[in-house]
């Protein structure tokens, strides 16, 4: 091996970013190296793997190299699979077998079947297995196990597990990839009684099933199986702490992290930013506050994802002002993720102008925006009112950052034309979109159709709901909403029987609060226990408070029944919300903040009452209800009464 090839290799050992793959590259050329298999080919594995902005780089290097050999164009299959477009990389084999002399091999197989897998397209999977049995390579332990998760992935268990009986001698990793494919078909026996056949269970084993068990859904058989396991590591601990905490069980992902640290087992990326993430979603600031001197002490917040996982936690737990501290505080490695998270953070809190001045300083530090940073900028300029900003970044995201728009942007522009009140222009705009509006959109519009009354409109919007969710219990709900606000007794009748004959249920609100670092939840008409007694009792001593120093009355035009008013009044007295603040007041030391996470939206009376208690008891209420935070201190909220 020549200087120059050597130098090379070592540049390329060492390079990070397309602006130095370039100037390698010119290097290489000048060298007369750009011919070299060796040398070509590090160049085109680092723009196609290894870089994440290169891709498109990779390609012209492939097409400019003279005589391509498998593994260049495997390379690139590779890294086209794992991308966006992963039907390109069907493309690129294609082209391979047409233009080149150069026969397929385990791997193009391989790489090829995964973008295949990514598209869930059987049509091309059938077409690839074909060709790996002509060319005698579908009994190949790699090219077998992959299209066992090709056939999963694309729904059809069943010609998964009869590559996997027609495999002479499978290892450990195709008895996972076959119980895999059980769970990700739905097959939870048959995940059972694949891993009971299995000859050897190694350590991955186990953890696959803990991961399908979760992922389905099935905890109490997660928490069986982790308590059989011979060996437990990290990723055992971090999936049940991940895995109870996306189902919504915090307290139980707590105590998992908990008892990871009683054992003196080290925890890692993935378990620390699941329990942050459980801390975000439930709501548990004190407990997030503990975590964040533990990351500190043991250096984890040199991580650049735990700290950005921190300031998403505190953001979602209503301390936007530590989530900005976090994030002032990462003087290196920012990336996207990070500035999108505090974007995000300023966003909920309805800071849409503090939002602004963070795109502009992300765009001058060179950081380039991707489509989740426009939707939480366009999220910011819905929730602060901000109508003409938000429709001058969603014209600026295609114009200027090349970002074609997602179904997502279009749901943002829908709500910020909605939540102003511009509700023709928010149904014009969702007719007109080039790609056709989900239930999510036509939701949002509806949802926006009871915030402001406007009946004509709700019952053409629920129509296209009913064509395409006719069963949304929570759409016939708003529209009831609707139909109540204008005094149409008979039309909330109307659809509240249309629920009952379909057998469709409410969804209950329910409100959790976080007193010494335990998780309350409070759900509305539950049977009373002694949590919610102590609530009641102390709400009744609130209510009577605020009706004789302020002079409060219950709103209740948004109740859905035709009843008398007294009955009205009794039930939007006992909301989740106002339970959950009437027992952080019984239960916390004065001067404490009282945070609540509801999972529904607020209701007009409970955000009055909100503001009410602030004033009367001098106190800071935080709820983040489903959309956004609300900060109410001496008698106003944050939100100035536009959510």
């Amino acid at each position: 091996m020549s200087s120059s090839q050597q130098l090379c290799l070592f540049l390329l050992s060492k390079c990070r970013s397309l602006k130095s793959a370039k100037q390698i590259h010119a290097h290489v050329y000048k060298n007369g190296l750009d011919t070299d298999p060796l040398v070509a080919g590090k160049l085109l594995l680092l723009c196609a793997v290894s870089i994440s902005d290169a891709l498109h780089y990779a390609r012209c290097l492939l097409q400019q190299f003279p005589n391509p050999d498998a593994f260049m164009y495997n390379t690139l299959i590779r890294g086209l699979a794992e991308s966006e477009t992963p039907s390109d990389s069907l493309h690129t084999f294609v082209k391979m077998r047409r233009q080149s002399i150069v026969l397929p091999d385990s791997f193009s197989f391989a790489f090829t079947l995964k973008a295949v897998a990514n598209c869930r397209s059987l049509r091309a999977g059938l077409q690839l297995h074909g060709q790996a049995l002509c060319h005698g390579l579908d009994s190949h332990l790699f090219v077998g196990t992959t299209l066992i998760s090709m056939y999963a992935e694309c729904g059809n268990v069943h010609s998964a597990r009869q590559i996997f009986e027609e495999m002479s001698d499978p290892n450990v990793v195709t008895w996972n990839a076959v119980v895999t494919a059980s769970f990700r078909c739905g097959d939870m026996e048959g995940a059972e009684h694949m891993f009971k056949r299995m000859p050897i269970r190694n350590l991955t084993s186990w953890n696959v099933m803990l991961a399908g068990y979760t992922k389905a859904g099935k905890l109490e058989s997660a928490r069986q199986a982790f308590s059989e396991m011979p060996l437990k590591d990290d990723v055992s601990w971090s999936t049940m702490i991940v895995g109870f905490a996306h189902n919504g069980l915090f307290d139980e992902a707590f105590g998992f992290f908990r008892q990871l640290q009683r054992e003196g087992i080290r925890p890692n990326e993935v378990s620390l930013t699941g329990v942050l993430s459980a801390c975000a979603q439930a709501g548990a600031f004190e407990f997030g506050k503990i975590l964040h001197g533990f990351l500190q002490k043991s250096g984890f917040l040199q991580i650049v994802s735990v700290s950005n996982a921190l300031i998403d936690t505190y953001s979602r737990c209503g301390n936007v002002a530590m989530a900005r501290l976090v994030f002032q505080s990462m003087l290196v490695g920012r990336n996207v993720v990070s500035w999108t998270s505090m974007i995000a953070g300023l966003a909920m809190h309805g800071h849409g102008e503090e939002a602004i001045e963070l795109f502009h300083e992300m765009e001058e530090c060179g950081v380039t925006p991707d489509g989740i940073t426009f939707i939480s900028l366009l999220y910011a300029c819905s929730h602060a009112g901000l109508v003409e900003q938000g429709c001058a970044y969603f014209s600026k995201m295609k114009i200027v950052h090349g970002i074609e728009p997602a179904i997502e942007h279009y749901g943002c522009m829908v709500d910020l034309y909605g939540r102003a009140g511009k509700l023709e222009k928010a149904y014009e705009f969702a007719c007109q979109m080039p790609i056709s509006p989900n239930a999510i959109i036509w939701r949002t519009l509806l949802g926006a159709c009871s915030i402001h009354g406007n009946v004509e409109l709700a019952e053409l919007v629920k129509a296209r709901l009913s064509e395409m969710d006719p069963n949304n219990s929570g759409d016939h709900v708003l529209l009831s909403n609707v139909y109540a606000i204008a005094g149409k007794w008979k039309e909330v009748t109307t659809t509240r029987r249309s629920m009952t004959e379909q057998r469709m249920t409410k969804t209950p609100g329910w409100s959790m609060i976080e007193i010494d670092k335990v998780m309350y939840s409070f759900v509305a008409g539950k049977n009373p226990n002694v949590v919610t007694e102590v609530a009641y009792h102390k709400l009744t001593e609130i209510m009577l408070r605020l009706r004789a120093e302020v002079g409060y009355e219950p709103q209740v035009r948004s109740v859905l029944h035709d009843i008398e008013q007294e009955e009205k009044e009794d039930s939007v007295s006992k909301h989740s919300e106002k339970l959950a603040v009437a027992f952080g007041i019984a239960k916390l030391s004065e001067g404490r903040i009282i945070r609540i996470v509801k999972n529904l939206r607020i209701c007009a009376d409970c955000h009055t009452v909100m503001k009410l208690i602030s004033k009367v008891y001098q106190i800071e209420i935080t709820v983040r209800d489903r959309s956004r935070f609300h900060l109410f201190k001496d008698g106003v909220c944050s939100c100035r009464d536009y959510w």
